[in-house]
């Protein structure tokens, strides 16, 4: 599977929007270069906000941007943008449901040079508690440029969380994208993994193994966490045995939160959750190693998987 950078896919998918509407504009915090932004400064330097280390303000800036019309993608990485903002994008942001869009890049332990505070384990549950949030994780660049499409097209408050390095490319060209819809990749009937990010490719990984073992492995890009629909995942968990729910980001309030809560009520489902053990990140010589520290990987889900399967 051939490798390709979100950041990249980010910003040329809004450089090729703004284009055609010229009400998108983008502020970022310092990071540009990072984040890619910097590629939408180059393109359209009328229409770039550079507002230092201030994230804040940023969020605040971006707000009135909106009331006047302004489609505003405000860019930090991801522990920033929704840390260091928290209180402007509740108060200022959501509930005005402005039409704002938040880009956290280098999300989840993807910068893993940096350590605890520059790694966001927590991010997709502090946007996902806040109402009129909607909540974006992509698994590969090919969907990272049609949900910064949707997003444009959708209004109100959205988080699209961007990983640092390149990933697989795992999902179609010509498949179009829509909030709140779970896409299944591959097919299984013993077991569903829900997974989002880079655990898409660790689930295919682990339900191609697991398969020589005789047993089936639906998997399915669980992209959109908030919203998530109630049915979509009960039809994703028809006739399986169980489920397990990967994502590379706390166990507390994320994806396998959001699962739960759609299933509680309904069939008594066997659960397991592989992602981060409520712990901070730390620092590494490389992204593997950390994914290997915290468990987020193929060896990991297939493990989970196994005990649901038996």
């Amino acid at each position: 599977m051939e490798n390709k950078s979100l950041r990249n896919a980010y910003a040329q998918a809004l450089i090729e929007l703004a284009a055609e509407n010229k009400d998108i504009v983008v502020l970022e915090a310092d990071l540009g270069k990072s984040t890619m932004s910097c590629l939408f400064q180059d393109a359209f330097p009328e229409r770039y906000f550079e507002m230092g280390i201030a994230e804040q303000n940023m969020a605040s800036t971006a707000a009135g941007l909106a009331i006047a019309g302004k489609i505003p993608f405000i860019n930090s990485f991801a522990v920033f943008a929704t840390g260091r903002a928290y209180d402007q994008i509740r108060q200022g942001i959501c509930i005005a449901k402005l039409n704002v869009k938040i880009c956290g890049s280098s999300a989840g332990l993807s910068d893993y040079g940096d350590g605890s505070t520059h790694q966001s384990v927590e991010d997709v549950a502090i946007m996902r508690a806040i109402p009129n949030m909607t909540v974006l994780v992509p698994c590969d660049a090919v969907e990272t440029k049609k949900m910064v499409n949707a997003m444009v097209m959708n209004k109100g408050p959205m988080y699209l969380r961007i990983n640092r390095n390149d990933l697989p490319i795992l999902t179609r060209e010509d498949e179009e994208f829509k909030i709140g819809k779970l896409y299944t990749i591959r097919e299984g009937k013993d077991v569903v993994v829900f997974a989002n990010g880079i655990m898409v490719s660790k689930a295919l990984e682990a339900a191609i193994l697991l398969e020589k073992e005789g047993i089936s492995v639906k998997v399915v890009n669980a992209s959109t966490v908030k919203p998530l629909e109630k049915e979509a995942v009960m039809q994703a968990c028809k006739g399986c045995k169980g489920i397990v729910a990967a994502e590379e980001h706390s166990i507390i309030g994320g994806l396998g939160s959001a699962i739960l809560e759609a299933l509680r009520g309904e069939r008594d489902f066997p659960v397991e959750m592989v992602g981060i053990q409520d712990k901070f990140g730390t620092s590494a010589c490389n992204y593997d190693d950390l994914l290997e520290y915290y468990g987020l990987t193929t060896a990991n889900i297939v493990n989970s998987i196994r005990k649901l399967a038996f």
